[in-house]
């Protein structure tokens, strides 16, 4: 029996099995199977193919990645022409991208790497279409824009959700607050800083049991579900901001789009007419997060039109070091900071210094 035959069993069987707390062992069990089954379709054994097959992947440039995911004839295309200046092809007939196209743009001096992907077909995480090289690029995005036709969003946004789900992409998820060691003896220990409402001891013993692990200091710092156990054991998860783009709202009315406005993490707009690109990219400047940090030689006024741009939470003066040059930080005396990140401008700062946007920073080196 293959993979794909493998998984659907054990879905169906988890589709038939009720949910209570007499068959929580055994479902704990099934989702620990699916997970193993679904990592061998991510990461196939042997190696080759992959993302960069036939195309897809696309080097990385720039100070993030924002990917476009849709299914076919979404108006992603459309959407990175009018964006980017970059022809991607536009037809009104299904499956005209057939591998990644790149974009570029800058915003508020940072550059932007911008990737319309194939459309993403039902079953793509299995395998259908071209899907697992389309979702493997995915996985390397700062950002995903998931881009729905306004006429029928809410299937779409399930279906889409469900098949990045199954490559191990938690869209605008923080990764679980769960320690897991692994260790050479002691059996399992689990330790719960608040009460759990799912995971007990024995159906933690029974989820590490499947994984051959018998030996694992857990601490849970929330109330944790099965699934989220699972993704700290596999470790292969990428957690990543998502916008879902909300696209031909010129076929819309005005009070229809008013409720999509108070729908969460939503931005609709016309690529057709670049009609609220405005709010697309400022949105995407928020879900971003990235720091820019403007650099000043000593006697000179900063320079305002490239700034060092850091992403990640890594805003320290070291982060700001290594992004310019590995050598510099050997050389670091102290770093002259002024900004919101300091109470006297400028002010003294050392390497664990943390910065903020729009910091102007100048280094002193050793003599």
């Amino acid at each position: 029996m293959g993979i794909l035959e493998k998984i659907a069993e054990i879905e169906n069987e988890m589709a038939k099995t009720q949910k209570n707390k007499a068959t929580s062992g055994h479902l704990g069990l099934l989702k620990a199977r699916l997970a193993k089954l679904k990592r061998e379709l991510i990461e196939p054994k042997g190696g080759g193919g992959g993302a960069g097959e036939g195309g897809f992947d696309v080097a990385k440039t720039g100070d993030a990645r924002v990917g476009f995911v849709g299914f076919p004839s979404v108006g992603k295309s459309t959407l990175l022409s009018n964006l980017a200046g970059v022809y991607s092809e536009v037809a009104a007939y299904e499956f005209t991208t057939l591998t990644t196209v790149p974009g570029c743009i800058r915003y508020k001096g940072a550059k932007i790497q911008l990737l319309d992907l194939p459309g993403i077909i039902e079953g793509a995480k299995d395998g259908k279409g071209r899907g697992k090289q389309v979702i493997a690029v995915a996985r390397t995005c700062s950002l995903i824009y998931i881009v729905l036709d306004v006429l029928k969003p809410l299937q779409h946004k399930k279906l889409l959700e469900y098949e990045l789900e199954g490559f191990g992409i938690r869209l605008n998820k923080q990764p679980p607050n769960i320690s897991f060691r692994k260790k050479d003896k002691g059996g399992i220990n689990l330790t719960a800083t608040v009460t759990q409402s799912e995971l007990d001891l024995d159906l933690v013993r029974s989820i590490l049991g499947e994984y051959k692990i018998h030996n694992a200091d857990i601490t849970l710092r929330f109330d944790a579900t099965t699934e989220d156990l699972i993704d700290v054991i596999e470790g292969n998860r990428v957690y990543v901001p998502c916008i879902y783009v909300l696209n031909k709202i010129d076929q819309i009315s005005v009070e229809e789009l008013d409720i999509i406005y108070k729908i969460p993490h939503c931005v609709p707009i016309s690529a057709h007419h670049k009609w609220n690109f405005d709010d697309l990219l400022e949105k995407m400047w928020e879900y971003l997060a990235l720091t820019r940090i403007y650099t000043k030689p000593k006697g000179q006024l900063p320079d305002y039109n490239s700034p060092v741009v850091l992403r990640n939470g890594k805003t320290t003066l070291e982060d700001f070091c290594l992004k310019i040059h590995k050598s510099i930080l050997k050389e670091l005396k102290y770093g002259m900071v002024w900004g919101s990140s300091v109470k006297h401008q400028p002010q003294k700062v050392g390497k664990e210094h943390t910065l903020n946007d729009e910091d102007v920073v100048q280094l002193v080196k050793k003599i």
